[in-house]
């Protein structure tokens, strides 16, 4: 497996639409689809770092792959926008060494309108939840049970979410009401009903392995032609996600994560907190690397070089 970080795409074949935190996004020939790729850039408030993570980026989609299959499994008529991992082979302008670096990190996407809002919905009291809830005993403005202590679970998961911000700039805190206004009324219900359930879902099956799903984001989007509406983006990774050790679990003081916090926690600690230009020190790197392959196996079953030979039959 490859042991330096991809933080590049080198894929001149396909028209590239668009360049994320993390992914990049590419056109496909039919119009219809969509071509998601996953970078080894990380970032961390807001700002991606100078170098990535290796293996990030097929960490994040082997991952998401798995989840969506679970999740498609738990929640009768789901609708979500991967078809299938890698470019198809109908996509012959795709080089021979582009499908190689493209093996393990991109998969093929419906092509649809992205809701412009993050459907986060958090499950545990902590991160900017504790720090609002310690303040004013509301999470996102939502009222909630006095008492409650440093990663508590809640008495039900809520929704909490945040607005989408640019490149560069740093989402927002909201409220539900305020995102019915950003989506509108039509489709504000399905949205939550809809992150819920997935949570819900998702944590099952994860707590099932041993491992707790504090929070996560969902992007959700919509099939103008049909007005459904579909789960896309990542799901339920070590990026848009907090995983717990379920077996170390303590209330009341900072969990052992299996996610960003290593190097939040290193960002914070030296003062790096938002700060552009900088570089992780390679034993972070390293870190962050071993957290998001254990989660992997944990969750997956299976060894990430394992799943990549299971592709390549």
């Amino acid at each position: 497996m490859a042991s330096e970080a991809l933080t590049t795409i080198p894929l001149t074949s396909l028209p590239r639409l668009s360049q994320g935190k993390v992914r990049d996004l590419f056109s496909l020939p039919d119009d219809r689809t969509l071509l998601f790729v996953t970078s080894d850039r990380i970032s961390a408030y807001d700002v991606v770092l100078t170098n990535g993570i290796p293996l990030k980026g097929i960490i994040l989609t082997l991952l998401s792959a798995k989840f969506f299959e679970v999740l498609s499994s738990r929640i009768p008529d789901l609708k979500h926008h991967f078809l299938c991992l890698g470019p198809s082979s109908a996509s012959s302008a795709i080089t021979p060494a582009e499908r190689r670096m493209l093996h393990g990190r991109s998969m093929t996407v419906r092509r649809l309108k992205i809701f412009p809002i993050e459907a986060i919905v958090r499950g545990y009291v902590t991160g900017s939840a504790w720090s609002e809830y310690e303040k004013s005993q509301t999470i996102h403005g939502l009222p909630q049970p006095a008492g409650l202590s440093h990663c508590q679970r809640l008495p039900q998961p809520i929704y909490t979410p945040s607005t989408k911000a640019e490149l560069g700039e740093k989402d927002i805190n909201i409220s539900p009401a305020e995102a019915r206004q950003i989506v509108g009324e039509k489709y504000a219900s399905c949205i939550e009903e809809l992150a819920l359930a997935c949570y819900k879902a998702g944590a099952a099956y994860a707590e099932e392995r041993g491992i707790i799903i504090a929070d996560t984001k969902f992007e959700l989007g919509l099939d103008e032609e049909t007005d459904e509406i579909y789960l896309v983006d990542e799901v339920l990774t070590p990026d848009s996600s907090r995983f717990w050790s379920k077996a170390d679990y303590q209330v009341g003081r900072e969990q052992d994560s299996f996610d960003k916090q290593v190097l939040r926690n290193w960002l914070t600690a030296n003062g790096l907190k938002g700060k552009l230009d900088v570089e992780i020190p390679p034993e972070i790197v390293e870190k962050v690397k071993a957290r998001y392959l254990e989660v992997y196996e944990r969750l997956s079953g299976k060894a990430l070089d394992e799943a990549l030979k299971t592709l390549e039959k």
